[in-house]
């Protein structure tokens, strides 16, 4: 028996894909979206033990008024994934427009359907930090109140950060604004993730395609330069995808207690320093080739938050009853994964 149907919008990306895995193995049933159906079938392809519970359903562009109206239908829960996801965007409208109008058809296609009892929203850390570059502490209270106003001045001259930074946060004030203004009878639930890092559903084709916000393993394994590797100049802060993927499902399983919560979901402070350490260890065989670079530099025991900055993630360890993952786990676990095309 399934405890429900769970819509999991943009089903094939790395976030969702292992969302609907969790949904999966949490008891539940999945309909997944993708754009093209072609999409969905690597995903269906790694969880052919759960093939009668999960299905598909294109909706090639989710702008469109309706787009969610008929993959909305029967089902008891929404978990909206689907958004622009990347750093290095340079056109913020088409941007901003996809995290906005996509939400917006989503929650307008909820509050349509009467089985529909919860709705939890993919945001993002980058909604949550403003400009403060140390000595504070983030928590579910704050907002990111300088990357719209940028973005509206500067257009396309905008950092791709900044662009980013400003659809998630656009994107989850119309989710709060649409619950305000429109009262819908589900409950509704933000997820705040930093970096998303771990093992993906699907092995990506190459290391080419390794994805933006893990590829800092793959950089360090094969033996980039630890000061290349990653992300540079982002952020350092990471969680594993299988904790993000829990707090959403945590959401629809718990929707009373999440109901009108955000969550920040940040474990780790790790910068390619602390990786390569982890990986030089766990694979000696391969000293020649992951950098040394400085043994300790850069980053606490545990892997720890400096207190100059910090991403305060205990609301949802205290909420869920359940601490993160342990950085190292992520990093073996993510670099097994990907052996394959990293051999």
């Amino acid at each position: 028996m399934s405890k429900g149907l769970v819509l999991v919008t943009g089903a094939n990306g790395y976030i969702a894909a292992k969302t609907v895995e969790a949904f999966l193995e949490a008891g539940y049933s999945v309909r997944g979206t993708v754009r093209n159906l072609t999409s969905s079938v690597e995903v269906a392809a790694a969880l052919p033990q759960f093939a009668d519970k999960l299905s598909f359903v294109e909706v090639p562009d989710i702008t469109t008024p309706g787009a969610f109206d008929d993959a909305v239908k029967g089902v008891d829960a929404v978990a909206h994934l689907a958004a622009p996801v990347s750093l290095f965007f340079t056109d913020p409208a088409p941007v901003l427009k996809g995290a906005v109008d996509g939400t917006l058809r989503a929650l307008e296609a909820a509050a349509t359907e009467p089985s529909i009892k919860s709705f939890v929203f993919m945001s993002s850390i980058t909604a949550v930090i403003n400009n403060i570059q140390t000595d504070y502490t983030y928590t579910e209270s704050d907002w990111n109140e300088f990357a719209l106003p940028l973005v509206e001045k500067l257009g396309t001259a905008a950092p791709s950060g900044a662009i980013y930074a400003a659809s998630k946060t656009a994107a989850e004030r119309a989710v709060w604004k649409f619950r305000d203004e429109n009262k819908p009878s589900f409950t509704i639930t933000a997820i705040n993730p930093c970096l998303v890092a771990g093992p993906p559903l699907v092995v990506p084709k190459s290391q080419a395609h390794v994805g933006e916000t893990y590829q800092l393993f793959s950089d360090v394994y094969t033996g980039k330069a630890l000061e290349e590797s990653g992300l540079v100049g982002v952020s350092d802060a990471y969680v594993d995808v299988r904790d993000v993927a829990r707090l959403v499902v945590f959401g629809v399983d718990h929707r009373e207690k999440a109901n009108g919560e955000r969550f920040i979901v940040a474990s780790s402070w790790s910068p390619p320093q602390a990786v390569a350490d982890i990986l030089r260890r766990v694979y000696p065989e391969r000293k020649e080739i992951i950098k040394e670079g400085t043994p300790g530099a850069g980053y606490l025991e545990g892997y720890k938050f400096t207190k100059k900055l910090v991403y305060d993630g205990s609301k949802a360890v205290k909420l869920t009853g359940q601490g993160w993952i342990p950085w190292e786990k992520t990093v073996v676990d993510t670099v097994e994964k990907l052996r394959p095309i990293l051999d």
